[in-house]
């Protein structure tokens, strides 16, 4: 079941896009026990699952990249078919050009992102919402998203998968800050109006160092986190120093070089794959 709706977000104060898939190929309306009946299509092997209400699929939110829409994955992408064969829903929101965060100008998508968007999903939709059966993943921009998500909303979700992810909310706060006092991101004034100040970065929403010190002090239990990163990418440094940042300060990353692989959908395409075939601890059965 692939399908689009759109809901009016008190997070955002707008109407706002998202595309859903849900793994239905398989599924068979009566049980097979019950002996063969007519079908004008194939029929389910023996084994699949059948319909049932109150059933449940664990859920991966997948961000996407800057640029994009929440349409982008499903068209660029075989996530798709990567959702079906394992058993899991995806949930992509149209999160613009936000990196996810609840910005400076006023937009607030880490609200919405981990706060409103579950609720919503699994009230309307047949999504576990037991934190072991979700997760957040996200490709790009939206890998930046993911990561930051994950550490402000962990008790959401089982894991995080970070692709590309290499501008945006860095585990290294100077080197927010030093990027947005750079002649590089003058030219880049939505980044500047996302965050703000470079000297209001300290101690602020944006300070990843500072909330995960402060997380681990209370005992907070943060996702598993997977980075990856491919060997040819421009952002390469960038989300190698944030791997070394995140284990210094006490967090267990899983970090994976991607070897011959560009900042595109080459790429995306075959780790998201490995996202869900490999990387997330997934059931692939319904609740």
């Amino acid at each position: 079941m692939l399908l689009r709706f759109n809901y009016r977000s008190q997070a955002l104060g707008h109407w706002v896009d998202v595309s859903a898939v849900i793994p239905t190929n398989s599924f068979s309306y009566y049980d097979r026990d019950q002996g063969i009946r007519e079908h004008t299509g194939p029929v389910p092997a023996p084994d699949r699952p059948v319909y049932r209400p109150g059933m449940k699929f664990q859920t991966v939110y997948l961000i996407h990249g800057g640029g994009d829409d929440d349409s982008l994955p499903i068209r660029y992408t075989n996530v798709e078919r990567y959702a079906e064969r394992n058993c899991v829903m995806l949930v992509i929101p149209d999160v613009a050009n936000s990196f996810g965060v609840d910005t400076a100008y006023g937009k607030k998508y880490a609200t919405f992102l981990g706060e409103e968007l579950p609720v919503v999903v699994q009230a309307l939709f047949p999504s576990s919402p037991a934190r072991e059966d979700n997760f957040i993943v996200g490709y790009a921009m939206g890998g930046n998203a993911a990561l930051g998500n994950a550490l402000y909303y962990p008790h959401r979700y089982c894991a995080c998968v970070d692709l590309s992810g290499g501008i945006g909310l860095t585990p290294n706060t100077e080197t927010l800050k030093q990027e947005l006092e750079s002649e590089h991101f003058k030219s880049f004034p939505l980044y500047l109006h996302t965050f703000g100040p470079a000297c209001r970065i300290d101690g602020s929403r944006y300070d990843l160092a500072e909330l995960i010190r402060r997380g681990l002090a209370e005992g907070v239990d943060f996702p598993a986190l997977h980075v990856v990163c491919g060997s040819r990418e421009f952002i390469r440094a960038r989300v190698e120093d944030d791997v070394r940042q995140l284990r210094a300060l006490g967090l267990a990353v899983d970090y994976t070089l991607a070897e011959g692989y560009d900042h595109d959908y080459v790429m995306w395409d075959e780790y998201l794959r490995r996202t869900l075939d490999e990387y997330l601890p997934l059931c692939r059965c319904v609740r």
